[in-house]
């Protein structure tokens, strides 16, 4: 496999503007049935259902203000049997910037449908981190922070996030900052290994951290 005419897509899209998304939305499963009903009215209850999210149009109408970017646009070309085939391959987050957070990519033959199709993936993977200040240099309580230390990793890409004083801002690289900003972290050290200049893994290890800091560590979990 080949890739070439990398181009990086850093812009935001933000939010998009207040609509009625349930218009022309038919449910086709349980969970969106229960939301399009009224039964379901939070993200919390969506996500802790145990039922599968396959609907955008659920993390649309119970996030109203999630907010969209794109890290990533790549050209992958891959030899068959038939020739060359060339396809898009877009990496995006989106997250409400208050501890909701989601990662996808999508893949097509044209940059566009590629970079919807992350948008709607990401916000399928959407999911609740958990904040605190788990620095002893701060103590405040605030939801500022990670609760405790926690690691992810992707592919050969590995990275650390550390509790971090309130002020520190967020000390990264680029691409992991786009994903703590998103998800509302404000304060972290962090520590990295492996290819990192690989937009699609770091950003994945990142997301994989911050789902980490659900797992509960007693005292410290804040």
């Amino acid at each position: 496999m080949q890739r070439k005419n990398t181009k990086r897509q850093g812009g935001q899209r933000g939010s998009r503007e207040t609509k009625d998304v349930t218009a022309d939305w038919t449910p086709q499963t349980k969970l969106g049935s229960l939301v399009r009903s009224g039964t379901i009215t939070d993200i919390d209850s969506a996500l802790n259902s145990g039922l599968p999210l396959r609907e955008v149009e659920i993390i649309e109408v119970l996030l109203p203000n999630l907010e969209e970017a794109v890290l990533d646009v790549n050209m992958v070309q891959r030899m068959t049997d038939s020739g060359r085939r060339v396809k898009f391959r877009a990496v995006a987050i989106v997250g409400n910037k208050d501890g909701y957070i989601g990662f996808g990519q999508g893949r097509d033959r044209q940059a566009g449908p590629a970079i919807r199709k992350s948008i709607s993936n990401a916000k399928l993977n959407v999911t609740r981190i958990s904040r605190g200040c788990g620095s002893w240099e701060c103590g405040c309580n605030d939801p500022h922070s990670v609760p405790f230390l926690v690691t992810g990793q992707a592919g050969s890409v590995g990275i650390e996030l550390k509790p971090a004083p309130k002020g520190l801002g967020i000390a990264s690289g680029d691409t992991a900052k786009q994903v703590l900003e998103m998800a509302g972290i404000k304060d972290v050290w962090t520590r990295t290994w492996g290819h990192t200049r690989t937009t699609l893994n770091f950003a994945k290890a990142t997301y994989d951290a911050l789902k980490q800091t659900r797992m509960m560590r007693g005292a410290r979990s804040g």
